[in-house]
């Protein structure tokens, strides 16, 4: 590699002031396990507005300051010597989520096992809107939750990064499908494969549905609870936002204060789940190749398709950011990066 330095969008602090912007940055080098790619694209997520706040800092660990980003599609340009499954030219797509690399650079080392082959069938824009969303709704789907066909699994907030693609994998998994969406994208969730769809600006979910096996937990306040009126006894609550439970603490290996304090967070829930024969527990998403490659074979087969709100040129990423706020996309936004 010719360049030396490369430009990154990076945080300099948590809190109310992270210093976002961007920075020229030393360009990384792949260790024996991990490929460096050439960022070609990089989808966000709502938790890259949330890391700078500092609400994961207990969990997640960044050497500041820190590159932001987990979502990437790109092109494999060197290999650590211990790699056999990549070599340079190819064109991959991962998340790089709790690995300590950040995807909205000119570059990024991604670990061998976090990566897979770019689905054939879309480029790179698309294939950066997948890793987060596909691996947390399989991880939370097929592993967590062991949903099956003939099931009934409720995935609140339909047009949305996780709720389009969880959507349309759950009805590839045979499940029926319950979702709530704005009047306006009724028709569209509807599309994608719900079954039943609640407009929540109309109708509360909770009067609406009954007798299901899943909730699938993606917005914060007392949609969680009320979830769980719906569900069956024997049901399951797998939640994305949290609360964090003592088993996810024990998961991270995280002190005994911690899994206390998590206890407590998930406790309300955990009372709730048990009075009404439920169980609850708190997913968070893992890098994984294997899985990126069993999705890749449902994208070119077209049973699922990625669903792009907007795309950002790479020094709008603030503005990206700050429109992924605001929680208006449908669907995912993603970032590209300069050609050159």
């Amino acid at each position: 590699m010719n360049n030396k330095t490369m430009k990154a969008f990076t945080f300099k602090r948590y809190g109310k002031s992270p210093g976002l912007g961007f920075e020229e940055i030393a360009c990384p080098a792949p260790g024996p396990g991990e490929i460096l790619v050439r960022v070609h694209a990089a989808g966000l997520n709502p938790i890259d507005n949330m890391i700078p706040t500092g609400i994961f800092k207990p969990v997640l660990h960044f050497k500041l300051s820190a590159t932001l980003g987990s979502d990437l599609a790109g092109v494999v340009v060197a290999v650590g010597r211990r790699v056999t499954r990549f070599a340079p030219g190819d064109e991959i797509y991962a998340s790089t989520f709790d690995t300590g690399t950040g995807s909205l650079a000119g570059f990024a080392v991604v670990p061998e096992s976090a990566a897979a082959l770019k689905p054939a069938n879309l480029d790179f824009v698309q294939a950066a809107a997948l890793p987060m969303v596909a691996l947390t709704s399989w991880q939370a789907l097929n592993e967590r939750a062991g949903l099956r066909a003939g099931q009934k699994v409720f995935i609140p907030a339909g047009s949305g990064g996780i709720g389009s693609f969880a959507i349309q994998l759950a009805k590839h998994l045979g499940a029926t499908v319950a979702t709530t969406t704005s009047t306006g994208n009724v028709g569209w969730v509807t599309q994608l494969g719900a079954d039943e769809v609640v407009d929540y600006k109309k109708e509360a979910f909770e009067n609406v549905l009954s007798g299901y096996d899943v909730v699938l937990g993606t917005l914060r306040g007392d949609v969680l609870e009320k979830s769980t009126r719906i569900l069956k006894p024997g049901g399951k609550v797998v939640s994305l936002i949290g609360p964090l439970d003592a088993a996810f603490a024990r998961e991270r290996g995280l002190n005994v204060v911690l899994r206390l304090v998590f206890g407590l967070m998930s406790r309300k829930i955990m009372r709730l789940a048990k009075q009404r024969g439920l169980t609850y527990s708190f997913l968070f998403v893992h890098p994984d190749g294997g899985q990126l490659s069993q999705i890749s074979k449902l994208i070119e087969a077209e049973q699922i398709i990625p669903v792009v709100d907007r795309v950002f040129p790479f020094t709008e990423t603030e503005d990206a950011l700050a429109y992924l706020a605001a929680g208006r996309a449908k669907g995912k936004v993603v970032i590209e990066m300069p050609k050159s």
